[in-house]
């Protein structure tokens, strides 16, 4: 089957063009904090529980 690179490269385009203009402000600053703050603390228990095992051993 050939793949036709133009079709998918339009597809994509014509999704994303479409989801732009529904994008506001407000939404962008909230998944920044909301994923800062998923991250620290996902870095957080990484390390506890690597002390966590420390002990143990």
């Amino acid at each position: 089957m050939e793949s036709n690179n133009t079709l998918h490269l339009g597809t994509a385009s014509g999704t994303l063009l479409s989801i732009v203009p529904n994008i506001v402000s407000e939404d962008i600053l909230k998944t920044i904090i909301l994923a800062s703050i998923g991250a620290i603390v996902s870095f957080a228990i990484s390390l506890l529980l690597k002390w966590l095992l420390k002990i143990k051993k």
